[in-house]
């Protein structure tokens, strides 16, 4: 499909863009982490309709379907490309799969050798099928909705790649890092050159701002969360800046506590995304950088259970983040089981909120 390109200044994304700019608002924008998924009923219809994970997310009919069924059902204030953070090994020759029931499955690196059989060049196919979701779904949004582009942090992406799946503490790439640091140096900075390019091409293609998923930040002590979250995140980050100087980027290095800290001051993200585990405390005083935007941090297990419970948390947060500038979302992505009135309910509580 042949679309046309849009200058990406701040001319689209109405509450959710103004409050990347600074501009503060009575109740702050809201998206959801794995806002598009399982949850939803027509999200399980249009998956019986593609052949595999992957082939979803590589049919852009397909892929901005899904994308925007959130955006219709509850109104977000921002839609995120539906895709998966494994694109990028896939693009580059990994082999990726998806198992039903098991998750994610990978041809695992154990050796220098292997990462030698991955080729940055390999990713302009795949990386451009992506993208052309990204720009139907820009075509399709009002000017008032932002669009969240996205890959995964290089930390993360590395650790299922090292162990061919997700794992309880991450240990194999720990360990291939802690034996064989140059290799992994090599396989952090192919993955980084990899996401610059996508995220680069995401924008190109209508994306307004963009997140970094380091979910599996938590698991390194302080001296390896600088060489492999912080350090690429900043390459990262700063190379966009100077090819999209516009676009914000959102980091969120899940799982991180005090190392938040040094990921703020050091890698120059506009936003950071706080999970569950981080006091509204420490989120509004010690994070006290003015010009951050917050983002977070409603446990997705109350978001399952709804109700009062979670309409109390909801309002607790928005008292503690006021005046700040906030986006509102989950600690991390939406539960399968989550029902969609909770959901809804969820919605209506911010938007009501004084």
């Amino acid at each position: 499909m042949k679309v046309k390109q849009k200058d990406n200044t701040y001319n689209v994304g109405g509450k959710f863009i103004n409050t990347l700019k600074g501009v503060k608002s009575s109740t702050p924008p809201i998206w959801l982490m794995r806002q598009a998924g399982r949850y939803l009923p027509e999200y399980r219809k249009i998956r019986l309709e593609a052949d595999g994970f992957l082939n979803l997310c590589y049919t852009p009919k397909l892929a901005t379907e899904v994308t925007l069924q959130p955006i219709k059902r509850y109104d977000f204030d921002a839609a995120i490309l539906f895709s998966d953070i494994l694109i990028v090994p896939h693009a580059l020759g990994q082999n990726v799969e998806f198992l039903e029931g098991e998750g994610p499955c990978l041809d695992p690196i154990i050796s220098a050798n292997q990462l030698s059989k991955l080729d940055l060049e390999k990713t302009n196919e795949k990386f451009t099928l992506i993208c052309e979701t990204v720009s139907r779904v820009r075509q399709s949004l009002s000017s008032d909705k932002a669009l969240i582009g996205f890959c995964g942090g290089p930390w993360t992406v590395a650790t299922y790649m090292i162990a061919g799946g997700s794992t309880v503490d991450q240990a194999p790439a720990r360990l291939f890092a802690y034996k064989d640091p140059e290799t992994f140096a090599c396989l952090i900075e192919l993955i980084t050159e990899a996401s610059i390019k996508y995220l680069s091409k995401q924008i190109k293609a209508g994306a307004d701002v963009v997140q970094l998923f380091d979910s599996w930040a938590g698991t390194l002590p302080e001296d390896e969360f600088l060489k492999w979250v912080i350090r690429p995140t900043k390459k990262i980050v700063s190379t966009l800046k100077e090819l999209h100087p516009n676009i914000p980027v959102i980091g969120f290095p899940r799982a991180s506590g005090p190392k938040t800290l040094d990921y703020i001051n050091e890698t120059g993200v506009k936003a950071i995304g706080c999970d569950t585990s981080l006091p509204l405390d420490y989120m509004r005083y010690t994070i006290n950088k003015e010009s951050l935007v917050l983002q977070g941090n409603l446990d997705p297990l109350l978001l399952l259970v709804g109700g009062l419970k979670m309409k109390n948390r909801i309002n607790e947060i928005l008292e503690k983040m006021r005046n700040r500038l906030f986006i509102f979302n989950l600690g991390h992505g939406i539960l399968p089981q989550t029902s969609t009135e909770n959901v809804t309910s969820l919605v209506e509580t911010i938007r009501s909120f004084k």
